[in-house]
């Protein structure tokens, strides 16, 4: 005979703040009291229907459940014990969220059934009710008061906590030049406005782009005195009203299209934040999540890379490079990169290339056509000095994607330049391909998976002293670097 235990509470918090730690099906080592360790297996993703935890108890007990049903629009969640050293048999359980309607609280009704052993129907019923869900329902209370997620106000009115500006390092640019107009002095950070999340900054990626500000290429994006960076990584100070998704403490990540990265704390739009995944490391994030959403939409959305795609790279062993050959060897394509010295050579071929041209004077569409007869899809981010080449290397029907201009603005490109070898050609950018929130988070998960199951290689990371932004841009912009780069506060 099947048992049933059902409970009910009401938490004091907003229902998308309960939601967001109970939707993560991983997240109950980090609430839950009777909960010692658990993990994913299969690395999947602890939002994905299917997946399956095994977690240990405090007591020793070990059991392993899946997900198997997940709804975001009616906040309800459902899974099952597969095996355990608990004797619950054919253990199914429901979580319920619903808003309460007189004030921003939420209900939450937990319930399951089971079958037990003869003679056991009691304590097991007992345990399940009081050790499992009422523990479970002030387990979770407390987890929010540490995030100050709980209300202390009024039903209309809840309060906020008080949050007082943070001494924080930041590097500015006060002109536009050379890595020398990099300065680092002191500020603070105001507390977190409605929508923002304050973070403390560990870890901070360099790009290209950042170059591009600092020379005055871009003064509409970057008036003086600026401050430059995209992304960066680090733990939630604080939040500021109406944010629910993540809270003080958590590990994230962010990127966004206003600079300002260079420092140690800062507040950013919450909808740009993500929270970061236990496997990867603050300065794995701010290295690779700029770099990694563009190979997704690049290889993706724009080549539409396939097995026996001719893919073309210039800059193959940078950052963004590595990614790309990488991801496009796993997807079958053959990959050709540039690359400046024999030393980067040997590491794109590391990462993916199949054949690897040295040349420090953009000559390479000859021997590109020698090798595969032209290139399907090019990748460029060299920019005018490598113009005429890189009509040259590709193929008819070729596709070139424009990514940077790393040796200049790339002159207009006409119809006319195209229509020869009936060429497509695009100008893409980042922000576009992650317009909302539900984009950002897909390209940013597919490559946390991709990088855990080997997919795609982690490419080197150099890191640097905040207050050394100087020396990091002057060895990317000699292209002395291999892989990516990161400030470190």
């Amino acid at each position: 005979m099947l048992q049933r235990v059902a409970r009910s509470t009401i938490v004091d918090a907003p229902l998308e703040r309960v939601w967001a730690v109970l939707r993560e099906f991983n997240s109950h080592d980090q609430w839950h009291d009777v909960v010692d360790t658990s993990r994913i297996e299969r690395n999947e993703r602890g939002d994905q229907v299917g997946c399956i935890r095994a977690f240990s108890l405090k007591d020793g007990n070990r059991i392993r459940e899946q997900l198997l049903a997940l709804d975001d629009r009616t906040f309800k969640s459902t899974y099952c014990i597969l095996d355990a050293t608990v004797p619950l048999q054919r253990y199914v359980a429901t979580i319920t969220l619903k808003r309460v309607t007189d004030s921003n609280r939420t209900f939450w009704h937990w319930e399951s059934t089971f079958a037990t052993p003869p003679g056991m129907e009691r304590e097991l019923c007992d345990m399940v009710a009081t050790q499992v869900y009422e523990a479970g329902f002030e387990n979770l209370r407390k987890h929010l008061r540490r995030g100050n997620d709980l209300r202390q106000g009024t039903a209309e009115s809840p309060a906020m906590p008080t949050a007082m500006a943070v001494a924080s390092r930041r590097v500015v640019l006060k002109s536009y030049g050379a890595p020398s107009v990099l300065r680092a002095e002191n500020d603070e950070v105001a507390a977190p406005k409605a929508g923002e999340v304050r973070v403390r900054q560990r870890a901070i990626g360099v790009n290209f782009f950042d170059i591009y500000l600092r020379r005055g290429w871009m003064p509409d994006l970057l008036p003086l005195p600026g401050v430059l960076g995209m992304e960066a990584a680090g733990t939630v100070l604080d939040v500021g009203a109406g944010v629910h998704a993540v809270m003080p403490g958590d590990r994230v990540a962010y990127i966004g299209p206003t600079p300002g990265a260079y420092c140690s704390v800062r507040s950013v739009p919450a909808d740009q934040v993500l929270r970061l995944p236990a496997a990867v490391e603050d300065d794995v994030a701010a290295a690779l999540l700029l770099k990694g959403i563009t190979a997704d939409y690049l290889l993706r959305d724009l080549g539409r890379v396939t097995r026996g795609t001719r893919l073309l790279v210039h800059a193959a062993a940078g950052g963004l490079g590595l990614l790309v050959c990488s991801w496009a060897k796993s997807l079958g394509a053959e990959v050709i990169g540039t690359v400046s010295s024999p030393e980067k050579a040997r590491v794109a071929r590391e990462y993916g290339c199949d054949k690897v041209i040295v040349t420090t004077n953009y000559q390479f569409a000859s021997e590109v056509q020698n090798m595969c007869g032209g290139a399907d899809v090019l990748i460029d981010g060299l920019g005018d000095a490598a113009r005429d080449e890189n009509f040259a290397a590709l193929a008819r029907r070729g596709h070139w994607i424009s990514v940077g201009q790393a040796t200049g603005a790339l002159k207009p490109v006409a119809t006319s330049d195209l229509v020869a070898k009936s060429l497509t050609f695009s100008r893409p950018v980042v922000f576009d391909y992650i317009a909302t929130r539900a984009e950002l988070v897909t390209r940013a998960e597919r490559l946390w998976t991709a990088l855990s199951d080997g997919t795609v290689r982690k490419p080197p990371i150099e890191r640097y002293a905040l207050e050394s932004a100087e020396l990091a841009h002057e060895r990317l912009e000699q292209r002395l670097t291999t892989g990516a780069l990161v400030l470190t506060a």
